[in-house]
């Protein structure tokens, strides 16, 4: 947790206000039975009216004052609270976007969001809380048993008598509360992480009509959040009778013992009321106690979850170069791969393996091969979304491990297999590629994308708003609006990671002739021989390996595979 609280330091001085406000409770809450004592020892035992009356207007004067130090303490524990979980949820963000995609696969995604929702509101509840009241639960119970000790020792002795059960007690809950809310913050995970599921696949779960199969597995991790949840809740609740008990015998010992001692003239009435009013604020303060440990314990559980984000090595964490080169580039857009390979993080498999090619500026490449062969992950490699596990990529003449990262994907237009498109106006989704861009930028990327004439016939054009993930839009307007996005940054290497699988012959040809004139060196992933004979080269991959590299002329030449997939392809035209 010191970690995660260590966001909490620029906060101090609210935090130190609402702490000093909380002592001034604390001490009025202590000093009513010594002033209800005299009261009745100083007052109704002798009847003394006036200093009934004194005492009265001391207590009733602490009362308001203890009010207003109330107020205001909520006041700065809010701010700072709150401060501090913004502070937090920003630094877990953060750290989030600067995870590698090795690093980012570690964790699901569910499990990231709840880190960022419910793992933060548990702990700054518990930072709220502890300003406020946690603090003063344990503090006026110890307190109490001092103020009794300080009145009559010896009666107050017997207070103690169950003390050392108590925090024993208290120690064992504590340790199984924070096992058992890890579990359930867990089981929380996997109701996101099915909900996520089912939402994102909403079409597919209504196209095959799996409403109920889909209930029955929510149904399912629901009810084993709601059995654990049950459980640790249960044991928590031993705690509040167990305490109440032991303190129970605690306050009969302590009326007997002091009745005996008023008998024998060895203490007066009002000290055994005050120690009996001590007593009840103990008990009562333990009855907070059974809270005060389910949300040290839920606090505590999620802490550790979130440090496991916030302790990320930075090896595995994406950071700028400190001593990347900053010589003149020559060959802007040229491309070149020696002897590549690469193997996911902790598998033995490679995926990819000695792969060499060279792109000369302009020219354009088509990355073809059956699903598995490594297609994308070359893609991958290039923008260093994941190190090469062997050899070297060169752009514009230069290893990529030598470039400041945000200069080396500033020079790379990227095109997704998934087109994803953000909640807001088509605009504002074409922005994305270059925030500053003038809204002549725009249409010019939207034309040479083929998307302009279909966005002109929206009703508010470029103002339309996308949904979640462009869900009102066809595939393949998806498609086109992310090719424009990519367009607008005016990058020198454009990668479409089969990015035209959803458009029409005609579309497709007219995009191809567009982009033709933009003379940026491209990769393109694409299952068509159609469209692969038109760029300038064709790499041919089979099970991570390069099968045939030239162009369509040569592989139909040298490569059997890449002639059966071109005949089968015009079999299915002829079709």
């Amino acid at each position: 947790m010191k970690t995660v609280f260590s966001y909490a330091k620029p906060y101090w001085l609210p935090a130190v206000i609402a702490l000093c406000l909380m002592f001034i409770e604390l001490l009025v809450e202590l000093s009513q039975p010594l002033i209800i004592a005299k009261i009745i020892d100083d007052g109704i035992v002798v009847n003394d009216p006036g200093a009934i009356g004194l005492w009265g207007i001391v207590l009733v004067s602490l009362a308001i004052a203890a009010f207003f130090c109330g107020v205001v303490n909520s006041y700065f524990s809010s701010h700072a609270a709150q401060s501090f979980a913004y502070d937090l949820r920003n630094e877990l963000f953060r750290k989030i976007q600067a995870f590698t995609m090795a690093t980012y696969l570690r964790f699901p995604t569910s499990g990231l969001i709840t880190r960022l929702t419910n793992d933060v509101s548990q702990v700054q509840s518990v930072f709220f809380m502890s300003l406020r009241i946690m603090l003063r639960a344990p503090l006026a119970a110890i307190g109490s048993l001092l103020m009794a000790f300080l009145i009559n020792p010896k009666i107050a002795f017997f207070l103690c008598i169950g003390a050392p059960i108590v925090v024993v007690f208290l120690y064992i809950m504590v340790k199984k509360g924070i096992s058992f809310f890890a579990q359930v913050q867990w089981r929380l995970d996997r109701v996101n992480r099915v909900l996520q599921e089912c939402l994102q696949a909403i079409r597919l779960v209504k196209a095959y009509m799996r409403d109920q199969y889909e209930s029955d597995r929510f149904q399912n991790v629901s009810n084993l959040l709601k059995v654990d949840t049950t459980r640790a809740l249960r044991i928590m609740e031993f705690i509040m009778p167990v305490l109440l008990l032991i303190m129970n015998f605690s306050l009969l010992a302590v009326i007997w013992f002091g009745s005996s001692e008023i008998n024998n003239g060895n203490a007066q009435v009002g000290e055994l009321v005050a120690i009996i009013n001590y007593a009840m604020r103990i008990t009562g303060n333990f009855s907070m106690f059974a809270f005060i440990i389910i949300a040290f314990a839920r606090a505590k559980a999620s802490a550790d979850r979130m440090e496991e984000v916030l302790l990320v090595p930075a090896d595995d964490l994406e950071v700028e170069n400190s001593n990347h080169n900053e010589e003149e580039q020559k060959e802007l857009g040229s491309i070149r791969y020696e002897h590549v390979s690469f193997k996911y993080p902790n598998t033995n498999l490679p995926v990819l393996q000695d792969i060499s090619f060279e792109l000369k500026p302009g020219e354009k490449l088509a990355i073809m091969g059956e699903t598995g062969s490594g297609k994308s992950t070359l893609l991958n490699l290039l923008p260093r979304f994941y190190e090469s596990t062997s050899g070297e990529i060169y752009v514009n003449g230069r290893n990529i491990k030598g470039w400041k990262l945000s200069d080396l994907r500033e020079t790379i237009g990227f095109v997704p297999q998934r087109s994803l498109l953000f909640t807001g106006s088509i605009e504002e989704n074409l922005r994305w590629g270059k925030q500053e861009a003038e809204f002549e930028e725009v249409q010019y990327a939207a034309m040479q994308a083929q998307i302009h004439s279909t966005v002109e016939g929206f009703p508010n054009k470029y103002g339309t708003r996308v949904g979640q993930k462009g869900v009102n839009l066809s595939g393949g307007q998806k498609q086109r609006l992310s090719i424009a996005r990519a367009l607008i940054r005016k990058s020198g290497i454009l990668i479409l990671d089969d990015s035209t699988s959803a458009l029409d012959v005609k579309t497709e040809s007219a995009l191809w002739k567009a982009l033709d004139e933009e003379k940026v060196t491209m990769l393109v992933v694409t299952q068509k021989v159609q469209t692969a004979k038109i760029l300038d080269k064709i790499l041919l991959l089979h099970k991570g390996k390069v099968e045939a590299y030239g162009t369509h002329e040569q592989l139909l030449q040298i490569s059997e595979r890449y002639r059966q997939i071109a005949e089968s392809q015009q079999e299915q035209v002829g079709e």
